[in-house]
């Protein structure tokens, strides 16, 4: 039974992303997202113009007159939300956690996808497969995917971005689109994530807290790894310890995007404490000017 609560929170969330579809992302996403490719549709008679090389010689031998092969966009495509429900997305330190955040972005991209026409689907993961829904089109369906994000809770601790993009690879047998949104509090990935980007159109979404990379200077806290249970005391008044720390995590985040240019894939750092508007509007443009 769900809760009057989640169905408020699913409602709010198709209102508030209705309007940024229909005036920003829609468009945005079709021209981003083109098609596989020319698929054939008919033959039809050949008419002053026409491209020559489109000839169908069979039709035209068997009717005595020049046929055309008739060729069309092949539009519908498969979205696929592979979504990082680790333990570490539940943090944020402003108004909403990280796993709030790649909740709306991922309606926002799922109303756009069946706005045009797309199936969309469902990997959520840890360090196991946590919820996998198969892709469908229609409103009804992405309400129910919205649902799942807020009501899913992880069986597991870790990340594992590996074993959810090796899921993903043999769940799916023709190209789609792959949104994997994690926060990458994971190593060890990028032979499978590479593999991934080679079959699929993988796009990244960072999910950033500005809380992770500068300590407030608080005095001696205890810190606690969500997903490792590991605790440390930090004395965070030590101006040496801050920046210790603050070097440590940009390093981090320096290596992810320089792996992902390195590697040629499409990545979108987005923030508890900022709208991810321009981080996307941004990102489908790079895209269609490609």
């Amino acid at each position: 039974m769900i809760s009057k609560e989640i169905l408020s929170k699913v409602r709010k969330l198709e209102i508030r992303t209705k309007g940024l579809v229909n005036n920003i992302f829609g468009g945005e996403y079709q021209s981003a997202f083109k098609g596989r490719g020319m698929e054939f549709s008919e033959v039809r008679e050949y008419t002053f113009g026409d491209d020559v090389r489109q000839i169908d010689w069979n039709v035209t031998a068997r009717s005595g007159e020049p046929f055309i092969k008739v060729f069309e966009e092949e539009r519908e495509q498969t979205l696929m939300l592979c979504v990082d429900i680790s333990p570490s997305g539940f943090f944020g330190s402003r108004s909403q956690t990280k796993m709030e955040l790649a909740i709306e972005i991922c309606a926002v991209l799922a109303f756009s996808a069946i706005k045009n026409g797309d199936k969309v689907g469902l990997v959520l993961f840890s360090e196991k497969i946590e919820k996998v829904v198969p892709p469908k089109k229609g409103r009804t369906h992405v309400l129910r995917l919205i649902r799942e994000l807020y009501t899913s809770e992880p069986a597991g601790k870790k990340t594992s971005v590996a074993d959810a993009l090796s899921y993903v690879n043999r769940l799916l047998n023709r190209r789609a689109i792959i949104i994997l949104a994690s926060d990458f509090q994971d190593s060890n990935f990028e032979k499978q994530h590479r593999i991934t980007g080679r079959k699929h159109d993988l796009v990244n979404i960072v999910i950033n807290d500005k809380f992770e990379e500068e300590l407030p200077d608080i005095g001696v806290v205890p810190l606690k790894d969500a997903e490792t249970g590991e605790q440390t005391i930090v004395d965070t008044s030590s101006k040496s310890v801050r920046k210790a720390y603050r070097i440590k995590v940009l390093e981090q985040k320096k290596n992810l995007k320089e792996y992902f240019i390195r590697n040629k894939m499409d990545s979108v750092d987005v923030y508890t404490n900022e709208s991810y508007l321009r981080p996307l509007i941004n990102f489908f443009q790079r895209r269609t000017g490609r």
